[in-house]
């Protein structure tokens, strides 16, 4: 028999969905839904997967008993309390940061849920029983893991955890209840790197095929870092290209599959050009910063760009955009961290030739620390730094999404992507920071 559950905390219905039209609000739990406790999230998704749903919501410590018709019910849940960390990794962003920022940023997450759900990496070492039991039971695959090194002793002293378990045999026991894993280590110069770097992809490869990707990652330092890690340098990331493309090599001739990827700054850090898009497959770790820079070039080689008073932009049958004598009339400037702005500018390039007033301004983080060049760890402030010498010349600032906090539209430094704009004496939108979403930014701007 099935323990009764606590429930899950409502947080919005859609106005006009089943949930809504029999009487569901706001601050009600969803105790069940076909007879299965509900505690989170994940149990909702999973329980509710049949088009019609017997669903026990609580309100007032009194439960009510609904059925509700349709795939979609129309319910928002709270999000979960996040499990957190126990290490105390030598290499930790969490623990570099300084003081003074938004709280939710000291958040060091290791909650088997959010990478399942949002693909956010773990290390495995706050699973119990009951945990291990849900991720076999509810087949939440697949999962993202911080492996760093299979030698236990080294990955003890990068997590700064002497008794995290065995990641082999953790991963072994996914593998046995076939839970795909993508998997990232991160590079530390002198600790996994070389020998240690080869003997872990070995090991990790044992896994396939439940093991879908690996992806090497240099180490992120930042300014205010109290560790004495070295960086990835040109020649570090220049040897572990190596590696990882040995490994490639071999790899697609037994499967035709690479498995494992080095990440776009490596091959920055090693003045190397990028592989083709087509090299990446599905793009198995595109947020883990694996073929980002890739997919742009492709995705800026296969725009079709027509002028004749107009200009009209194609991307396929589906993305087809149209930009008129107005928008051909202003003025647009977009930003990107130091280490894309080579790759996106020789993209406004193509647009300026085309006849679009457009510019890009690389950012430099003084926030973080100049190493940190990422789109991604931009503060509101540096922006404007940046920009406040070309203020006053431009119409529109495209804001790629990447440097905010998507739920408020905040960067890192809690500055509103508005806040941007008015200290800069310009309409601020915000885009996706693709060819794409660059040329729809510009079109529908709406200014």
């Amino acid at each position: 028999m099935q323990a009764r559950s606590k429930g899950a905390a409502i947080e919005a219905v859609r106005p006009g969905s089943p949930a809504h039209k029999a009487g569901v609000a706001p601050g009600d739990a969803v105790l069940s839904v076909n007879g299965m406790p509900v505690s989170d999230e994940i149990d909702y998704l999973f329980h509710k997967a049949e088009a019609d749903q017997d669903i026990e919501v609580g309100r007032n410590g009194k439960t009510h008993r609904l059925m509700l018709r349709g795939e979609d019910p129309g319910i928002e849940l709270k999000p979960f309390r996040i499990k957190t960390c126990p290490n105390n990794c030598i290499f930790c962003f969490v623990r570099q940061l300084p003081h003074g920022l938004r709280r939710s940023l000291y958040v060091r997450d290791e909650d088997y849920r959010m990478s399942f759900l949002y693909g956010n990496y773990i290390t495995m070492t706050n699973l119990g029983p009951s945990d291990k039991a849900r991720i076999a039971r509810q087949r939440l695959s697949p999962l993202y893991i911080s492996v760093h090194s299979t030698n236990r002793a080294i990955r003890n002293k990068m997590l700064g955890n002497p008794s995290a378990p065995e990641i082999m045999k953790e991963l072994a026991s996914l593998k046995e209840q076939k839970i795909k894993m993508h998997v990232q280590i991160v590079l530390c110069p002198g600790m996994n790197d070389g020998g240690e770097l080869k003997r872990t992809i070995t090991d990790l490869y044992g896994l396939y095929p439940y093991l879908g990707s690996v992806s090497v990652v240099p180490v992120g330092l930042t300014a205010h870092r109290k560790t004495k890690l070295r960086p990835v340098e040109k020649e570090d990331a220049e040897k572990a290209l190596q590696t990882v493309e040995a490994f490639q090599k071999r790899f697609r001739k037994k499967h035709g599959d690479p498995i494992v990827y080095g990440a776009d700054e490596l091959y920055i850090k090693a003045g190397r050009p990028l592989p083709p898009a087509s090299d990446y497959g599905d793009f198995p770790q595109l947020e883990n910063g694996v073929g980002g820079v890739s997919l742009f070039a492709s995705s800026a080689k296969k725009m079709k760009l027509r002028a004749d008073g107009n200009i009209e932009a194609s991307f396929g049958e589906k993305a087809h955009i149209r930009l008129g004598p107005l928008q051909l009339e202003r003025r647009y400037v977009t930003f990107t961290g130091v280490s894309f702005y080579p790759y996106l500018e020789r993209f406004v390039e193509k647009l300026r030739k085309a006849g679009i007033n457009i510019g890009v301004v690389p950012v430099e983080n003084h926030f973080f620390g100049k190493s940190v060049t990422v789109t991604g760890l931009l503060t509101g402030r540096d922006v404007i730094r940046t920009l406040s010498e070309d203020s006053g010349t431009r119409d529109l600032l495209l804001i790629p999404d990447v440097a905010l906090r998507h739920e408020a539209d905040i960067f890192l430094d809690d500055l509103h992507f508005r806040d941007i704009g008015e200290a800069l004496k310009i309409k601020a939108v915000v885009i996706k920071p693709t060819p794409e979403g660059i040329l729809r930014g510009i079109a529908e701007g709406g200014i």
